[in-house]
């Protein structure tokens, strides 16, 4: 099982030593807090490291339809896509890099009252530290994107792995003095072997109930155009990607949150 104490230990021993807030990204380092916090690897090894790609049919008004192998695999290992939860909403943002719409977003969050996750990689703590310290700041969920973002199957060695994620989260306790225990896969590609790790890590993996080809930067196509893929496929529970690289979701978004509360729906924090 994963030992926690030993890793906060070991963040707290690097704040305390002055590291500028930031956990040192030596290798051997990390690579030690993998060793320690993992079973032997040979136990993931055993795993299926077959590739699920998340993916699904969206329904209008309703949850949509998705892989009945792969939405089990995710909850054997407590992960989510989905709540039960009546009328309930979780708002939640990949961050692999900024485009300059991450504090207007934050803003509208802040004007709102609204709650989020902001999954982020190690290339957007490093080079946005002032808006992830924001996030957690502001009461923001800040959720683990792996530092590298590569498909996490791909990554075979189980201490690497393990490095990919731990060593984003100790750069966050430094930077921030708060933890991780949310993780979205890059692309949302998973296995049984990375779903536990991930979970023995301490984090819960989150998933999606909805999305649309929101990434596109040279792909503008307005507020009103953003509007009119989310509104109609909101439903009870709904976990909601956005990339907050879409100067349509950042335009959109007091739009859209005033008007689901509206028509009775909260948005709750993960």
């Amino acid at each position: 099982m994963v030992k926690r104490s030993f890793l906060v230990l070991l963040c707290c021993v690097f704040m305390l030593c002055g590291c500028e807030k930031r956990v040192p990204t030596d290798a051997q380092l990390v690579s030690t807090a993998a060793e320690n916090a993992l079973q032997d690897a040979q136990v993931y090894d055993a795993l299926s490291n077959e590739t699920y790609a998340w993916g699904m049919k969206k329904n209008k008004g309703a949850a949509p339809d998705v892989d009945a192998v792969a939405s089990a695999l995710l909850e054997k290992y407590g992960g989510i896509y989905k709540s039960n939860q009546e009328k309930t909403l979780y708002l939640t943002f990949d961050e692999g890099y900024e485009n300059g719409y991450t504090a207007q977003i934050l803003d509208v969050l802040k004007k709102t009252g609204v709650p989020a996750a902001f999954f982020i990689t190690g290339d957007y703590l490093r080079t946005q530290p002032e808006l992830v310290r924001r996030m957690a700041a502001e009461g923001h969920s800040v959720g683990n994107h792996t530092y590298n973002h590569p498909s996490m199957p791909s990554v075979t060695d189980t201490e690497k792995l393990a490095d990919e994620i731990l060593s984003l989260s100790m750069e966050f306790t430094a930077l921030t003095g708060k933890s991780m225990d949310l993780i979205r896969p890059p692309m949302g590609e998973f296995s049984e072997r990375t779903l536990a790790v991930s979970r023995d890590l301490g984090y819960k993996t989150v998933l999606w109930s909805f999305a649309y080809v929101d990434w596109q930067r040279d792909k503008t196509r307005g507020a009103d155009y953003a509007y009119e893929q989310i509104l109609p496929y909101m439903h009870d529970g709904a976990v909601i990607l956005l990339h907050a690289v879409s100067k349509d979701n950042a335009d959109v978004l007091e739009r859209m949150i005033l008007d689901l509360q509206a028509q009775g729906y909260t948005f709750a924090s993960l």
